[in-house]
């Protein structure tokens, strides 16, 4: 689940990157910080986490519980948000310089902002892929937070996209799993017969459809030239792959969900319980929303299956890619605690609680070598993990992997799209003047 509202964000770390360098473009230089020196297991650790409410909660909370218990003389300090008010905190935080000593963060564009703001503290000597530490990790998801060579991200847990399906109503329709994004489309008049919404899908925070649009922009757009797009200096959105993804998205939205146009007013956690309750055949939802997917009254675990988004026909991208990112934590670079803060994330990663992490009622797949297995996790997780460890490359999400500016175009888009108040031609017109204005 994604960031919104990116631009009054970006302002702010923005902001701070200028006053310290003096300039726009540069990175701002992080006080210096010995990561290898010995902890002091005293004094307060404070941690934001994107992790309230249940089922997540209680694993940071037990975390910090038994690291204290070794520890007597530390106090962990937790500041847990949710996946939609975690950015918030992060922007009254970040404008107030009172980021914690560990704070959440996601791949791509948003935590460069903290790195070209001197905000997140190089952590190269003791994550870099040849410590002992890093090798724990699987190297994709490490180098997910280099920059310029050099590694500032802690990967918790690795993340794709699938289409999850209710085996029942696949059945009752006579449907089976499509195997291209033509018969997804052409399923949904068989499921809505049978008494199901075919798709469950909200999308009144934005980034919903963006899930969407960036696996078609996948397979739609040559890869080369997809990221040389997400890249204001060297964009040029011209490929025709972009409209054709806009059009095709546009077909489930009016042909496979039951709101249509109005479903810019429906929340996403609408859709997640539809899907649940067994009311809808379809939804398309993260690894990390697996293990909450059934419910006692609605879709039962054996009737739970993904598969990837489909391939349209003639596709001319990477039909390989899979839409994801591993998410994870930043070390605050003018944070006294540093060196703490770098052994309790050893602690949070280590096996066991790794392994804890990746089994239900979390089910968030670790990104700690080995630590996903048809043993400790659900037969969903460790399929779904199994299918994004093979993928040839992830296509990160669409609002973080890019500039804020752009973002909020294709975000202001999609939601134009789906209410049919703009065409995927002047959608993707108005994200190339975005670009242009972001250089």
């Amino acid at each position: 689940m994604r960031p919104r509202a990116l631009t009054t964000f970006a302002a702010l770390v923005g902001t701070s990157a200028l006053a310290l360098t003096g300039c726009a473009g540069e990175t701002a230089k992080a006080p210096a910080a010995d990561v290898a020196a010995t902890p002091e297991f005293s004094g307060t650790l404070s941690i934001l986490t994107k992790f309230a409410g249940d089922p997540l909660q209680p694993y940071f909370e037990n975390i910090a519980a038994a690291y204290q218990k070794q520890h007597s003389g530390v106090k962990v300090e937790l500041i847990q948000e949710t996946d939609q008010s975690v950015k918030d905190k992060t922007k009254t935080l970040t404008a107030s310089d009172a980021l914690p000593d560990i704070y959440f963060t996601w791949t791509g564009n948003w935590a460069e902002n903290f790195v070209r703001g001197g905000r997140a503290a190089d952590l190269t000597k003791v994550i870099g892929p040849d410590t002992e530490w890093g090798k724990t990790f699987g190297q994709g998801s490490l180098s997910a937070f280099a920059y310029d060579g050099k590694y500032y991200g802690i990967p918790l847990y690795n993340n794709g996209k699938f289409m999850g399906y209710n085996k029942t109503a696949f059945a009752k329709a006579g449907v089976k799993v499509p195997t291209t994004f033509e018969e997804l489309v052409g399923s949904c008049a068989a499921l809505r017969k049978a008494g199901y919404e075919p798709i469950a899908f909200g999308n009144k925070d934005g980034w919903p459809a963006l899930h969407y649009l960036q696996q078609l922009f996948a397979y739609n757009v040559p890869a080369e030239t997809l990221q040389a797009d997400f890249t204001p200096a060297t964009a040029k959105l011209a490929d025709p792959g972009y409209v054709t993804a806009l059009k095709q998205f546009k077909s489930v939205v009016d042909q496979c969900t039951n709101t249509g146009s109005g479903t810019n007013g429906v929340l996403y956690t609408s859709a997640q319980e539809a899907f649940a309750d067994g009311k809808a055949a379809m939804y398309y939802q993260e690894i990390l929303e697996f293990d909450n997917a059934t419910s006692d009254k609605g879709l039962k675990p054996a009737d739970f299956g993904i598969f990837p988004l489909p391939v349209p026909q003639g596709a001319a991208g990477d039909t390989k890619t899979i839409e994801g990112a591993p998410e994870g934590y930043l070390v605050n670079a003018k944070s006294p605690r540093v060196a703490l803060a770098i052994d309790f994330m050893k602690f949070a990663t280590n096996a066991e609680n790794a392994s804890t992490l990746s089994a239900p009622p979390y089910g968030q797949p670790s990104t700690v070598v080995g630590a996903v297995t048809e043993k400790t996790s659900s037969k969903a997780v460790y399929e779904g993990i199994e299918l994004v460890n093979q993928a040839p490359r992830l296509a990160a999400w669409l609002d973080t992997v890019t500039v804020p500016e752009v973002a909020d175009a294709w975000l202001a888009g999609g939601e134009a799209l789906v209410s049919g108040g703009s065409t995927p031609e002047k959608v993707l017109e108005s994200v190339r003047q975005a670009s242009e204005s972001a250089k």
